[in-house]
């Protein structure tokens, strides 16, 4: 299933994704296309989300972790910004949690790191067809939000990150039922060590019922919304917005 959730992907990134990136002015000035692309990863999600329900992603033992675990995306954060709280070691660094919540927060590293913590080994799909296990640790999505005390309105959560790919800022979001699943967490250890830059830190999401690029780096904000339109280009992450992969990347 893992086989064909990726394949599906690459063919829609490959084919018709990228056929909306190329200039195929038909296609792109197509809105019954768009809305056919949108069905499909939508029916595709109900079915899904019917099947596994609240089911846990398989975890491993350590003897099953892979002795390398490939770091892709972005490897190095250019923002200046970024790289003076790199040097400091993150002592001055602050998740902001906002938007549609009742207390919004401003979390050091210490004060996640001080939170229950939830250490988990699972596989990481990519959609370009790797997989490795590794190990992570940090604190549950579910409980930060929590502490911040969603609004009625609240639907997406919305991970605004440190790195640009092409010059746009990197984003990625999810809804609340993967946000409050127990394996969901805010990563900031891996293989018993700190994340490095490559592997996002000072911290990472670890959705583990999502493909590869779903698993956002960099985090320096969380922003609870009620819905995606007018964030960028609207689809709710950059892969989505760029190369056309779905937004519902279940596993």
């Amino acid at each position: 299933m893992i086989f064909t959730r990726r394949k599906a992907l690459q063919v829609g990134a490959a084919g018709a994704g990228g056929l909306l990136l190329s200039g195929c002015d038909a296609l792109n000035d197509s809105q019954s296309f768009k809305d056919g692309l949108a069905g499909v990863g939508r029916l595709h999600e109900l079915t899904q989300r019917t099947i596994i329900g609240d089911s846990l992603a398989r975890e491993f033992t350590e003897a099953d972790m892979s002795p390398v675990f490939k770091a892709n995306g972005s490897l190095r954060v250019a923002d200046p910004a970024y790289r003076a709280l790199l040097v400091g070691g993150f002592a001055q660094w602050a998740l902001r949690v906002d938007g549609l919540v009742h207390r919004p927060l401003a979390l050091p590293l210490t004060a996640l790191q001080a939170m229950p913590q939830r250490t988990q080994i699972t596989r990481h799909d990519c959609v370009e067809g790797w997989s490795a296990i590794g190990k992570w640790q940090g604190p549950q999505l579910g409980a930060i939000l929590s502490q911040a005390g969603l609004m009625p309105g609240a639907r997406y959560v919305v991970f605004h990150c440190a790195d640009k790919l092409e010059g746009k800022p990197f984003y990625e979001s999810i809804d609340l039922v993967e946000a409050f699943h127990p394996q969901t967490i805010l990563a900031w250890r891996m293989n018993d060590a700190p994340l490095t830059e490559p592997h996002g830190a000072p911290i990472r999401l670890r959705v583990e019922r999502q493909l590869g690029y779903k698993q956002a780096k960099y985090i320096m904000r969380i922003e609870l919304r009620e819905s995606l339109a007018g964030l960028y280009g609207g689809r709710g992450g950059f892969w989505e917005d760029n190369r056309g992969y779905q937004w519902w990347a279940g596993i």
